[in-house]
């Protein structure tokens, strides 16, 4: 589940192993292109952190964040992964 925290929409992924973390930041990548809308994000081997806020919106949460934040569920739904 996401969660608004200090004016950003904040979540972990953990995928079995690096290769899955990297094949789901490549999903997402694309779908960030296409909305215009890019992530903060980390990546730590299994791990991949999200902090989405709109810049030309003040650095607040819009709801171009919450749609990002619902095609990163989906493309993650692809993959095993805890949160």
């Amino acid at each position: 589940m996401w969660k608004e925290q200090d004016d950003q929409l904040i979540k972990t992924y953990i995928f079995k192993d690096f290769k899955e973390a990297f094949a789901f930041m490549q999903d997402v990548a694309l779908i960030a292109d296409q909305m215009d809308h890019h992530p903060w994000w980390a990546n730590m081997y299994n791990e991949v952190k999200f902090a989405l806020s709109t810049h030309d919106a003040g650095n607040k949460v819009t709801e171009k964040d919450h749609t990002l934040a619902a095609a990163i569920d989906k493309a993650a739904s692809h993959y095993p992964y805890k949160s």
